[in-house]
């Protein structure tokens, strides 16, 4: 087990005037204010930078290139950003309509555009880079920046212990949510957070990192490394952001309808209550505000179910962990694609068809936050934070990638659209993840913990795990964190 990371400090020349020294719950981290858009910074920072290339158009790709080009542009800076997409490629349309077009050399090759390239931002598919990135970063000119937004690739590299080009800087900024998010948050005037690594290269490049990151509109960014980013990531799709929620759900709307609740009232407890009360509660105001909320009967439901749900939950999270830090679920990805292992539709059950009938009912009233619910959801998250701090990471990455991720770029969008919409726009790791790991979060929750909520079984765990979350500090890092939240909440079209 690694101790949590205790300091996160760095100085930058072109940017000093954003960054500050923040006290998380009792550690030390150096974080980039970059609201209000403050893209006069970016000239020198840019200096040397004649041309972005963005590789690839899935989620990060039409988000990023569009943030780039607009901010360089309200910048006044002369750096052309260019879209490198195969030829025949059926993204090329959606470039094109999006104002990226071969007339003006926006849109071109992959090849022309590394080739051609200061900064290349390698935003293809996961397991195309783990089959192809070694050919397009030899395309890379000497001395420019290997730009990625996620740390597979570089989980892939050590798997096969390989590393990338020494004669080439390494840089990464992970927005903590999906392109959709990054682009519509933007374009609402608000951004969403992100991390920065510099993995190979000096003091410009990790400033070019910097201005990366404000270009594309993050509000905050936070330091991290790209073995750190990869890991939680990874596993941050599979636990709480997208396999944990959808399992979590899926078993107790199942329970609550067996036990004589209408299909569409259970909805409302579950789904409804996740994506709406639940997730703005702990957005605006923490998890210690949901908690406070119940009283009574209410108040014993949530204990019941958090109490029996935690060890269950850390127990699976864990293992969930261990399966993305050991290369496991990059190796499966990689293997999948490359038999072309087909995906489910994850909105295939009966839930989701009584959902999708809630959703767009003129009728439906706001949901109230349920405590069974609530209990199970928050074990989990609190479960995933705890699981990341004794494996080293930063209070930041932990609270973004466990908690605001979650209820402000995530859920929204299964609010709006159903849980196929909020995972099918995220990256095929992430579909992937979810598809595997949402059952089991359901059949861990059916087997082991919804036994214990109806009284069919005495819980095997008998520690006060309610009152460890009363006093946690999770408490203190999200207060701090919570602050540095998208400014606005993110309107789903």
């Amino acid at each position: 087990m690694k101790s949590p990371q205790q300091a996160n400090t760095f100085e930058s020349q072109a940017f000093a005037g954003l960054l500050k020294t923040v006290d998380i719950a009792g550690t030390t981290e150096t974080v980039m204010y970059g609201g209000d858009r403050k893209l006069d910074l970016l000239k020198s920072a840019l200096v040397n930078v004649k041309q972005i290339s963005v590789i690839g158009w899935s989620s990060q790709g039409p988000a990023q290139a569009q943030n780039l080009r607009d901010s360089i542009k309200a910048a006044g800076l002369d750096i052309k950003v260019v879209v490198g997409l195969r030829e025949g490629s059926a993204s090329r349309a959606k470039a094109k309509a999006a104002g990226f077009t071969e007339a003006d050399g926006t849109l071109t090759t992959v090849e022309e555009a590394i080739k051609n390239a200061d900064m290349t931002l390698l935003l293809i598919a996961d397991a195309a880079m783990a089959q192809h990135g070694k050919e397009l970063i030899g395309l890379a000119k000497s001395g420019s920046d290997i730009c990625l937004s996620h740390g597979f690739y570089l989980g892939y590299l050590e798997s096969v212990g390989q590393k990338i080009r020494s004669d080439v800087n390494v840089i990464g900024v992970c927005p903590k949510g999906m392109g959709p998010s990054v682009r519509r948050l933007y374009e609402q005037g608000s951004g969403i957070n992100a991390s920065f690594a510099l993995q190979q290269g000096d003091a410009a490049a990790r400033d070019r990192a910097l201005a990366w990151a404000l270009a594309i509109g993050a509000p905050y960014t936070f330091q991290t490394t790209l073995g750190m980013e990869w890991r939680s990531d990874i596993f941050g799709e599979r636990a709480i952001l997208l396999g944990g929620v959808h399992g979590i759900v899926e078993a107790v709307y199942a329970w609550k309808v067996q036990h004589g609740t209408a299909a569409e009232q259970a909805y409302a407890e579950t789904v409804g209550s996740v994506v709406g009360p639940i997730s703005q509660t702990i957005s605006h105001q923490g998890i210690k505000a949901l908690v406070g909320q119940f009283e009574g009967e209410e108040k014993d439901r949530f204990k019941t179910a958090y109490n029996a749900a935690y060890p269950h939950m850390k127990q699976l999270i864990q293992k969930i962990y261990w399966d993305v830090s050991s290369g496991r679920e990059i190796e499966e990805v990689v293997s999948d694609d490359e038999h072309q292992v087909a995906m489910t539709r994850v909105d295939g059950g009966a839930m989701w068809r009584v959902g999708e009938k809630v959703r767009t009912s003129t009728t439906a009233t706001e949901t109230k936050i349920d405590p069974d619910t609530a209990g199970i959801y928050v074990a989990a998250m609190v479960a995933q934070v705890d699981t990341l701090r004794e494996n080293g990471h930063y209070w930041s990455e932990v609270i973004n990638e466990s908690i605001i991720e979650s209820v402000d770029s995530l859920n929204p969008y299964m609010r709006a659209r159903g849980v196929d919409y909020m995972v099918d726009n995220c990256s095929v790791t992430a579909r992937r993840g979810s598809r595997k790991w949402a059952p089991q979060f359901q059949a861990w929750i059916v087997q082991g913990v919804l036994p214990v909520m109806d009284g069919t079984r005495k819980a095997d765990d008998h520690h006060d795990y309610f009152g460890e979350l009363v006093d946690h500090q999770v408490h203190q890092a999200l207060q701090v964190l919570g602050q540095m939240r998208p400014e606005i909440d993110i309107a789903v079209v």
